[in-house]
């Protein structure tokens, strides 16, 4: 089942530019045309997806493109792939950090907030 470019668009919340522009970067296929529109496999979806994640998580386009070409058998791709994730790991202990002394500076009632000691010590793990 093919999807025409303006369905992938509202489903994927991509602009149709972004999709055109995906496509000539190589990562994602139009498999068809309806009319003088584009259309794509259901699938595309899924890997648009993909593709908004690795974007949101700080992947450029470069690296999303190897991650979607990676076979079991290129290790420098794996390595890549890994401290990645170790950057991701990072980031995520950092952001829950900052969640944790928003949340306590939410309820706190410490006069002022930024004396709190519990909020200093908070935003000092934060770091």
């Amino acid at each position: 089942m093919l999807l025409d470019i303006a369905e992938v668009s509202q489903r994927s919340g991509l602009a149709p530019s972004a999709l055109r522009f995906y496509e000539r970067k190589g990562l994602i296929t139009a498999d068809g045309r309806n009319g003088l529109r584009r259309a794509y496999r259901a699938e595309t979806l899924d890997r648009l997806a993909l593709i908004s994640c690795a974007r949101d998580a700080g992947f450029t386009l470069a690296e999303i493109a190897g991650f979607l070409r990676a076979r079991p058998s290129d290790t420098e791709l794996r390595e890549r792939m890994a401290a990645k994730e170790r950057e991701v790991g990072e980031r995520v202990d950092q952001l829950t950090r900052l969640r944790d002394s928003l949340r306590h500076a939410a309820v706190c009632e410490h006069d002022p907030l930024v004396e709190c000691p519990e909020f200093k010590q908070a935003v000092r793990r934060a770091r």
